[in-house]
């Protein structure tokens, strides 16, 4: 099941990714009846020609007796790309960040997410080291079908078929975890679609109607449907029997609909377009209807819309059929316009075009909308602000609410899709990750059927500090700052649970570190030691795709200065944030950590190729800073907040590049307890 993707959905995803499997030879999968060229297309003609069709890739599930459990990569006429075994075998759906999620039926009940599914390797398969399984007695899961995806609000619907309901989980929820919520319905569903602009959920059932729920989940998740579509002929005589796939045209209030009327004929499938689908009740005249033997709608199990193309997985005639032009022409016994054969196809979605996937410390545009500014708090003395992630307004002028993590928590942030990363400490150490805190969890609390931990023995995570999220990359690299086994670890950002990081950096003479700033457009991760200096290491995703695991020594070593001296004693550098558009690195010293008076901020030109003894273009400082602990920073590409942790304030110093630094007085500032680590949330989240 996919929900409606524009016309000008023709990209594919561009992602860097995280890949571990070795790349293997395969085989074509086509198979079946017809006449074949050698991409599996049945011509339509005796010329065997082909559709022009837009370009574009999608994710195939399969669901046959030798390919049950698989995906493949398919271009936009069903040619297969690549294939990748995730286990499961029954719906499809990506989310913005790249991510595959497989619902699956054949062995236990379970929802798979892959981590940015179109970059692994050809033949690779799922690793639960880097990818996440939501399975379990708990999760209430039996025979999970079509899914579909809520961006604005972070959850997964899933048509859950013998258990005649909708399960609706977050999106980071992972194991064996309680569902946000369920609806029942009036008969078995096989797909949904949601359409996040309008809070409006529409029910493919197997009794041959659609349910729809509007408002959903603003009504907490609507006990019954609202409205139900029966689809009719001119008469009024109802035509459906069982319809499976569904996708919604926002652009023309339009619901298109597949039914496999008897699952044992092979030839009694039908496609049907209903207008008007916000609106719709009752027994609806169809718009157009495609069925008979020429179609070879048989068990048209599930569709996917690109445009006005409509593809089909058609599961009894092993194909995927294309009809182009879906709305236009004449009702009846229709060929398609494309016939690819392929074993037992089970479900379709579109790859979506390109995202800018931008990570909250990458923001570089000075000019960019800060709707908040995020805050943790870490008091040694636990109090009202412990564990919470306040919310400021870009101003510092007040905070308009709260997260709470439930834990030791220190320093946060958000990847590009407004999900939260935080690490923490205390009876155990690890990353909490939570759906869509940076736009929807206001005065919320931490719950595992949104959210979801990464912590154990296996993680290496025992004093973690700072982190950064490579959303493109899919990496979580966090500072591990005990005297033991101190580096940057790495994860990926689709793990969940007691996994190990996919790559380790430490310095050479083992200097600890408190916080990273990852560079996706150079792939160099900046490190703030708290020796007062500050490591870069190259090439951090080219050496995980390589295979390497563990690096030993920093790429190069950079000492701040001034005049050509290296900074006296005490230095202790904490908070780091590189801008790539003016190649600067600005640092936190927070000098003596019992000084409350010492601490300071420095910029380094030219930093991408700095080594060594490197000065100091602005230098900030002194008693009218009020910088004594200044724990973490981060840039808005203009402006730089601060985390003043022993003077329990947030504060911005403006234009900071260009600053002419020593004894300034912040441009704005607001008293909060204890703030461990600063994030911004760019107005962009809110649109996701």
């Amino acid at each position: 099941m996919m929900r409606y993707k524009s016309k000008n959905t023709s990209k594919a995803l561009s992602l860097t990714t995280i890949s571990l499997a070795v790349v293997l030879g395969i085989t074509g999968c086509n198979s079946g009846g017809g006449t074949n060229n050698t991409d599996g297309n049945i011509g339509l003609d005796d010329n065997n020609e082909q559709p022009s069709l837009s370009p574009s890739n999608f994710i195939l599930s399969n669901n046959g007796p030798s390919n049950v459990g698989t995906t493949n990569l398919i271009d936009e006429n069903a040619v297969t790309l690549k294939t990748f075994t995730s286990g499961n075998n029954e719906g499809v759906d990506i989310n913005k960040l790249g991510h595959l999620v497989h619902a699956g039926d054949a062995s236990v009940a379970s929802l798979r997410t892959v981590c940015h599914i179109q970059n692994r390797a050809d033949g690779a398969s799922y690793d639960s080291n880097i990818d996440r399984e939501l399975t379990g007695s708990s999760t209430g899961l039996v025979n999970p079908k079509g899914i579909d995806h809520s961006e604005k609000m972070g959850l997964v619907f899933v048509a859950d078929f013998n258990a005649m309901q909708v399960s609706i989980y977050g999106d980071q929820a992972a194991g064996d975890v309680m569902p946000v919520a369920t609806t029942i319905t009036d008969a078995t569903p096989w797909d949904l679609v949601y359409d996040d602009d309008n809070d409006r959920l529409y029910v493919a059932l197997t009794d041959g109607t659609v349910a729809v729920y509007d408002d959903f989940v603003e009504s907490d998740f609507a006990a019954t449907p609202a409205r139900v579509i029966t689809p009719s002929d001119e008469a009024g005589m109802k035509v459906s029997v069982n319809i499976h796939g569904i996708v919604l045209d926002k652009s023309t209030n339009t619901l298109v609909l597949s039914d496999v009327g008897d699952a044992e004929d092979i030839t009694d499938g039908s496609i049907f377009v209903i207008n008007n689908a916000d609106s719709a009740d009752g027994n609806i005249t169809v718009a157009r209807t495609i069925a008979g033997p020429t179609t070879m709608l048989g068990n048209p199990v599930d569709i996917t819309l690109t445009g006005t193309d409509l593809r089909v997985a058609e599961k009894s005639n092993d194909a995927i059929l294309v009809f182009s032009d879906i709305y236009n022409g004449e009702s009846g016994d229709i060929a398609p316009d494309l016939i690819t054969s392929t074993e037992k196809p089970e479900s379709l979605v579109e790859v979506p075009e390109s995202y800018q996937l931008v990570d909250v410390s990458d923001i570089t545009d000075g000019s960019a909308d800060i709707i908040s500014v995020a805050v943790s708090s870490n008091p040694a003395t636990p109090g009202a602000t412990s564990n919470m992630i306040a919310s400021f307004d870009a101003s510092l002028t007040s905070n308009s609410g709260s997260y709470d993590t439930q834990r030791t928590q220190e320093s946060s942030t958000f990847d590009a899709a407004g999900n939260s990363y935080t690490t923490f400490d205390g009876d155990a150490s690890g990353i909490l990750i939570s759906t869509k805190v940076a736009t929807n969890r206001s005065d919320g609390t931490y719950n595992p059927s949104y959210d979801r931990v990464i912590s154990g023995s296996n993680t290496g995570l025992v004093e973690p500090k700072g982190l950064d999220v490579a959303s493109q990359a899919g990496m979580i690299l966090v500072a591990e700052n005990n005297e033991t086994t101190p580096g940057i670890l790495i994860y990926s950002s689709c793990a969940s649970g007691n996994v190990s990081p996919v790559l380790k950096l430490s310095t050479s003479d083992l200097a600890r570190p408190w916080d990273v700033d990852y560079d996706a457009q150079t792939d160099k991760a900046f490190v703030a030691l708290t020796d007062g200096t500050i490591a870069v290491f190259d090439e951090v995703l080219a050496n995980i795709n390589a295979g390497v695991t563990d690096i030993t020594a920093e790429s190069r070593l950079i000492v701040p200065a001034t005049a050509g001296a290296p900074l006296q004693a005490p230095t202790n550098i904490h908070g780091i944030d590189y801008d790539p558009s003016s190649d600067s690195l600005i640092v936190s010293d927070v000098g003596s950590a019992d000084d409350i008076t010492d601490g300071k901020i420095y910029v380094m030109n030219d930093a991408a190729a700095a080594s060594g003894v490197t000065d100091i273009s602005v230098s900030i400082s002194g008693a009218n800073t009020n910088l004594g602990n200044p724990v973490d920073i981060m840039y808005t590409g203009s402006h730089l907040y601060v985390a003043e942790k022993s003077n329990n304030l947030v504060m911005r110093f403006d234009n900071i590049l260009t600053s002419s630094g020593g004894d300034i007085v912040p441009d704005l500032s607001i008293s909060y307890t204890a703030p461990e680590s600063v994030a911004i949330v760019p107005a962009s989240l809110q649109a996701h």
